[in-house]
Order: structure tokens, then C-alpha cells, then sequence
């Protein structure tokens, strides 16, 4: 946020436009708080394409047209021989990281069954275009592609049914990766778990119906339904865990 507010002070001094880092809904729902306030900066948002879960916000003065704005971000396209490897988000994330570049710079990686898309900031596309080699093991071809090429992969992911204590984000934890409350308990004091991007530190904290849930190491999953309550009084519950 005040990375935010740096920009938004600049763009007031030397008229000039400014662009964040890829933000989560979470940082951005935080960033709309303050940036509301300064009526002499517009902003919008830039993803690559409609539902993007990363975006940038590009930051500038009232009187600027948006339309004649240019967009400060790209797209690259990965072809290689997937079909034949079980390679997922974190392994493409991964080799990106690997080229040193930090992963604010990094926005939505869409894999698709034969090839993969990222989208990035444009100014750090020659260098991954020029340096990423492989991912993992499997070499690949790196190309840059217009924004309007860039096409949401089906969702992949495993539905299951379970009974559960009550809604809280452990119980739920548990009853997706089938690990013990103590090990939920340890991922959620550790920091690596979020709920609808927004970090959370307490196990008795509640999800909803629709709730993505994110653990870093093991990936996301979301409370899809909530099928109500057994004799024992615990909840049945449709968990979606994606791939």
C-alpha cells in the first residue's frame, strides 16, 4: 500500500502515468480504500483478460483518457511437449522465479493441455523470452503474443464430498489434503494460508459457501457447497480442489 501511495503522490507532482506490480483481489481491495480518495488521480485495472485473478492498476491524471493510454503489460506463449509431462502452475512459476525475476512481476499463468500462457509486466518480456530454456526438464519454445490471444484454460480440479466438524478454515484444511488438525494448525500459524486471498492467522476463522482457499505448498481449493448438517450435528460439505 504505500508502494501504492508512493505512485499515486507521484502522479499528482509530474502529471505523468504510474503502474503497481500485480496485485491479488485482496491487495487491491485494499488499495481501492485510499485510492477513492484522491479525486484528482484516476485509475483502472489491466489483467490481460476478463477475470484475471492478478492484475496491475494503472494510476493517472483526472483529465487523461483512458483509451489513449497504453497498456504496460504483455503476454508470452510456452509450446513444448506437455502432453507427455504432468507439469503444472508452480513448476512454470517456478522456472520463471528461477530467471531472478521477482514474482510481483509475474501476473495469471494460464495452462492450457498443449501449450501455456503468461502474462507479465512488458517490460521484462525480451528477458524471459531470451533466458527461459525449459520447464523443469522439458525444453520449450518461448514466443510473445497479443493480449487478445490470451484464452482462459478449463478449470481443472477433483470434487469430493466430507463431513466436517464445523466450517472453520482447520477443519477444512484437513478434510481437503487429509492431514491432521495439528498440521492445519502448523500451516496456519506458518503463515502459508489465505482465504479469498486475505491472510489468515486464526484456525477458528469461518468460510462461506464460495470461499477459495490457497496453502502454500499444497495448492487451492474451494468450500463449493455446503450440503448441510448430518444427525451428529457436523456439516456435509463439496470441496473442489484444483489442480
Amino acid at each position: 500500500m504505500r508502494k501504492v501511495l508512493d505512485k499515486v503522490e507521484k502522479t499528482l507532482i509530474t502529471h505523468t502515468v504510474e503502474f503497481t506490480d500485480f496485485l491479488d483481489p485482496y491487495q487491491r481491495r485494499l488499495c481501492y480504500s485510499f485510492l477513492n480518495r484522491f479525486m484528482e488521480v484516476n485509475y483502472h485495472e489491466e489483467g490481460g483478460l476478463e477475470g484475471a485473478e492478478r492484475k496491475i492498476i494503472v494510476i493517472y491524471p483526472h483529465y487523461m483518457d483512458k483509451s489513449y493510454l497504453e497498456s504496460y503489460i504483455g503476454a508470452i506463449r510456452l509450446d513444448g511437449s506437455f502432453r507427455f509431462n504432468d507439469l503444472n502452475h508452480r513448476d512454470y512459476l517456478g522456472a520463471i522465479l528461477g530467471l531472478g525475476i521477482k514474482r510481483e512481476k509475474i501476473g495469471d499463468i494460464l495452462v492450457h493441455e498443449k501449450y501455456t500462457q503468461v502474462i507479465l509486466h512488458k517490460d521484462i518480456i525480451d528477458y524471459v523470452i531470451l533466458n527461459l530454456k525449459k520447464i523443469g526438464k522439458e525444453p520449450v519454445k518461448v514466443k510473445e503474443i497479443k493480449l487478445h490471444e490470451i484464452n482462459r484454460p478449463s478449470e481443472k480440479f477433483k470434487e469430493i464430498i466430507r463431513t466436517v466438524a464445523s466450517l472453520r478454515i482447520d477443519s477444512l484444511l484437513s478434510a481437503a489434503y487429509g492431514i491432521s488438525r495439528s498440521g492445519s494448525l502448523s500451516y496456519i500459524k506458518n503463515g502459508r494460508v489465505k482465504l479469498n486471498w486475505q491472510p489468515i492467522d486464526t484456525a477458528s476463522y469461518k468460510a462461506n459457501e464460495g470461499d477459495m482457499i490457497s496453502v502454500r505448498g499444497k495448492g487451492r481449493f474451494k468450500l463449493y457447497k455446503v450440503l448441510g448438517e448430518t444427525r451428529k450435528g457436523r456439516q456435509r460439505v463439496a470441496i473442489k480442489i484444483f489442480k
